[in-house]
């Protein structure tokens, strides 16, 4: 194989590539990239097992080929070499050595067989449909913050996609939860995913899969099976396994019932909770919201480390309310709201909150309090 890459096009390659291989690796190939020359095409493969991405890069192919190297190791290189230079990448396919050549710098990495580079099954898609980037992106950006960490309860470790009846008809939507938040992100339903089984999209593969979106002109192609899912944009595929188990009934979270409104601009609500949380301590991050006409009062007693108070001009109407919150959670909540003003939605001390952006009912989050 002997192949020639402009430098921008190899790292942007790559660094998709590395940041899909893990660090520590028990078997030796998958810290590799596969990389496969044909016609006018260079692929660079690079999978953990239960993530694969192929990135399609054009270039100069002298020998057509394939080996595999060091997907880390390879990234350096290429990061570390001057804008604008041309990489040639050769590899004789006898010595088990991958020649590096840019300009004056010379490497020679080791190579792995691409035979032992294990490639993802190919499974038969049931739904595929279209989505612009733009949509995906709010989708999954708007809920991975909810994402659960905790290993025992595997099914909550990842952002639940499916097709749902919104409020104005049928919508694609996006739900995570981790038992103390919860965000549940519409987007109207795209042509082709009606009959999309409900699936988990694992916590790595939805940051991973960000990277496909940066560009709000792009059409991303979703194909979805009950044990993968796909993303792919003209020169990158993203595979996935997702996540084998049932996702709880969200709808039983969401309150319904709670009558007690407060209007509050976003961003002047967390930076007060930021400032007041400063005192809090470490392990409670606990904030207390008293509402009273048109005011809120966010406090924190904190024994060890003093006391904060600060006043927020609110709209509220109702009578006097004292509730507790993590700071953390309201902080992050306030954080997705894109409008000016969030609308939290109170019933009583002891149930959970409710918080929209301005009227929108496509982005709903649900916040438990706690004892202050």
């Amino acid at each position: 194989m002997k192949v020639s890459i402009e430098r921008s096009a190899l790292l942007k390659a790559m660094s998709q590539a590395q940041s899909v291989v893990e660090r520590r690796n028990t078997i030796p190939i998958l810290a590799n990239v596969l990389i496969e020359a044909e016609g006018n095409d260079i692929s660079f493969r690079a999978t953990d097992l239960d993530i694969e991405v192929v990135d399609k890069v054009s270039g100069m192919v002298e020998r057509a080929g394939a080996t595999t190297v060091g997907a880390h190791t390879l990234h350096e290189i290429v990061r570390k070499l001057p804008d604008g230079a041309m990489v040639e990448l050769s590899d004789d396919g006898t010595s088990g050595r991958l020649d590096v050549i840019a300009g004056r710098s010379n490497f020679s990495l080791a190579t792995l067989p691409r035979e032992d580079f294990p490639v993802m099954a190919t499974s038969e898609y049931a739904c595929n449909f279209a989505a612009p980037a733009a949509v995906l992106r709010r989708l999954f950006d708007k809920s991975k913050f909810a994402i659960s960490t905790e290993e025992t309860r595997y099914y909550l470790n990842g952002v639940y996609m499916h097709a749902s009846d919104g409020d104005s008809g049928k919508v694609l939507r996006c739900v995570a939860t981790d038992g103390h938040r919860l965000a549940r992100i519409d987007a109207p339903l795209p042509d082709g995913a009606a009959d999309l089984p409900g699936v988990i999209v694992p916590r790595k593969t939805v940051g991973e899969m960000r990277k496909l979106l940066e560009d709000d002109d792009m059409e991303i192609a979703v194909s979805v099976s009950e044990t993968k899912i796909r993303f792919a944009t003209p020169e990158i595929t993203l595979t996935s396994k997702v996540i084998d188990g049932s996702f709880p009934d969200y709808t039983r979270v969401i309150p319904q019932g709670n009558t007690r409104r407060m209007e509050v601009d976003a961003a002047e609500f967390a930076q007060a909770v930021d400032r007041v949380s400063t005192v809090s301590s470490e392990r409670s991050r606990a904030v207390k919201l008293t509402m009273e006409e048109d005011r809120l009062i966010l406090s924190v007693n904190a024994p060890d480390s003093g006391a904060a108070e600060e006043e927020v001009v609110v709209a509220y109407g109702d009578e006097r309310l004292e509730i507790g919150f993590n700071a953390k959670y309201l902080l992050e909540i306030a954080g997705q709201v894109d409008r000016e003003n969030a609308v939290f939605m109170f019933n009583s001390s002891g149930d959970p909150t409710l918080m929209r952006e301005g009227n929108d009912e496509s982005a709903v989050y649900v916040v438990m309090p706690m004892r202050v």
